[in-house]
């Protein structure tokens, strides 16, 4: 192995990681994807790809996942939110790791998490599988090759799926244990080969470092007008609502299509890859992200193929309905090289309402921004996390509790400066049902929030008129070009209004209910918005 790959006086064994078999630092995309084969941890593709399974674990596993509580941490983690994991179940833990790793080849890859280098985390992660090492690759942001050579990492983390966790004596829940140490500075992850947990990890760490240097982390995604970096939008919003979809926009340049921060200089995408879910993917309705699944080294995830032709089946789930993607930010046409941007000019929270109560566009006020960000209300989709087979109605604060280290008021008011500063256009999308609920009615078409969005971003939707909507106070446009009217009122698309008026009382009660934790960390501009 090459010296230039690494830092010699930050090696593994200068992190007191001793008695470990072969350690490959830094393999390139060939290199990385010649091992995973060479070791049976998958198999080729068309084009090169890197087909796996992930095994048990098809998700993330948010029950599975705590934070250290020490105490330079204790007073600023929400530990309603997070599960916490005592200081002397994490030595242990730490300790039974290490002499599980005793002879095993390992996988490093020394990563920038944030294109800003302001605000970007030099992150050390050392995976049991070369296949964890190519994913987390194209995730992560790539230093060049003089960088490496005096790279020290501010953070690690271990990942090693075939370790599995004792609940009787390192305070965890079940085998599957993803720790998070604060003070160490280090993450331990075992018993779970689902890659997905190593790029959260990360996102985690910002999540919670970033505030403290007045930078809004944001689970979204984000693109640029063509000839206008300064043009940027941000699209908030869960596994499963459209972030990677509609980000990617051939008439836009895309950041990222999941996680990014916005600073006092603007946005920056935390990452280097994007991670799409596969699921009904079609070459007609998002060719660029459909093209990725034949191009070289894209890690193919729980997906089902011929074992002959190796042909993609994108319909099957039998798997899981999460199957996924993964690959460089350069294989999509129109990304950005530097992945920086202007402050958003706007803002759009998406949702995938399981009711078919919201309509599939709303102008938003900074106040009622507010308010949606804090609630959070979408629907987890279909194989997310394990044990979701089909849309459950919830509501995660900032669009991304499971990975909120602090109180949700961190955050939201960070957002509520950042909109004040720039003076963005705010927007509620819903990508969920209409016509009736889950079951009854329909997806919302995918084409027509294209038009809508586009619309919104360009300005064009402020040439009509809008109304002010009976049950959620935020107003909806009466009528834009190319798009079902009828679609722009949800009611008018129930074949039955009343049964929508039910739906839509049940929804708002929902609202009420859960927005009562938030009263008291909420300024009256908030409180007078609120749904009665």
């Amino acid at each position: 192995m090459s010296a230039e790959r690494v830092n010699q006086s930050f090696k593994l064994s200068n992190q007191g990681i001793k008695g470990v078999g072969q350690v490959f630092y830094n393999l390139n995309e060939a290199e990385l994807l010649s091992e995973a084969v060479d070791r049976k941890e998958g198999e080729l593709g068309i084009g090169d790809v890197l087909l796996v399974s992930t095994g048990e674990h098809t998700g993330r596993s948010p029950k599975d996942r705590f934070i250290v509580r020490t105490k330079d941490v204790e007073d600023k983690i929400w530990w309603e939110n997070n599960t916490p994991m005592d200081v002397s179940a994490f030595d242990l833990l730490e300790r039974d790791l290490k002499r599980h790793m005793k002879d095993m080849d390992f996988f490093v890859q020394d990563l920038y998490g944030g294109a800003d280098p302001e605000h970007r985390l030099n992150v050390r992660v050392i995976t049991e599988l070369a296949w964890h090492g190519l994913f987390i690759r194209h995730l992560l942001r790539r230093p060049d090759k003089s960088e490496l050579v005096d790279f020290v990492s501010d953070y690690t983390i271990i990942n090693c799926p075939s370790f599995l966790a004792d609940p009787s004596k390192h305070g965890c829940r079940t085998s599957t244990v993803i720790a998070i140490n604060l003070s160490k500075k280090l993450i331990l992850i075992g018993g779970t080969a689902y890659a997905g947990e190593n790029k959260k990890s990360v996102f985690a760490l910002l999540n919670y470092l970033l505030p403290e240097q007045n930078v809004m982390p944001m689970h979204c995604s984000a693109n640029h007008a063509l000839n206008d970096p300064n043009d940027s939008a941000v699209f908030f919003g869960l596994s499963g609502t459209g972030k990677t979809t509609l980000s990617a926009d051939k008439n836009r340049i895309l950041l990222g299509d999941d996680e990014h921060g916005w600073s006092e200089k603007g946005t920056f995408n935390f990452e280097g890859g994007c991670y799409a879910k596969t699921i009904n993917l079609s070459k007609e309705a998002e060719p660029e992200i459909f093209a990725t699944t034949t191009k070289f080294a894209t890690v193919i995830e729980n997906m089902v193929y011929d074992p002959n032709t190796k042909e993609l089946d994108f319909e099957d789930d039998s798997l899981t309905a999460n199957m996924r993607c993964a690959y460089p930010l350069h294989y999509i046409e129109n990304a950005s090289e530097s992945s920086l941007g202007g402050a958003p000019k706007n803002v759009v929270m998406l949702t995938c309402d399981a009711f078919g109560v919201l309509p599939p566009i709303s102008r938003l006020t900074p106040s009622q921004a507010m308010y949606h960000f804090l609630s959070g209300f979408t629907s987890k989709v279909a194989g997310t996390e394990r044990g979701v087979t089909e849309p459950q109605p919830t509501f995660s604060t900032c669009f991304g509790a499971p990975f909120m280290p602090r109180r949700p008021e961190i955050y939201g008011n960070l957002l509520k400066a950042k909109i004040a500063s720039s003076d963005s256009k705010c927007w509620l999308v819903n990508t969920g049902w209409t016509g009736g609920p889950y079951g009854e009615g329909q997806r919302m078409p995918i084409q027509a929030t294209r038009t809508l969005l586009a619309a919104a971003l360009t300005g064009e939707i402020f040439k009509g008129e809008f109304r002010k909507d009976e049950n959620f106070g935020f107003e909806v446009p009466i009528f834009v070009d190319g798009v079902n009217s009828e679609l722009l009122d949800p009611r008018k698309t129930w074949q039955n209004p009343e049964e929508y008026d039910d739906q839509a009382r049940k929804l708002i009660d929902m609202f009420v209910a859960n927005f009562e934790q938030y009263m008291d960390h909420v300024d009256d501009s908030i409180k007078s918005i609120v749904l009665r």
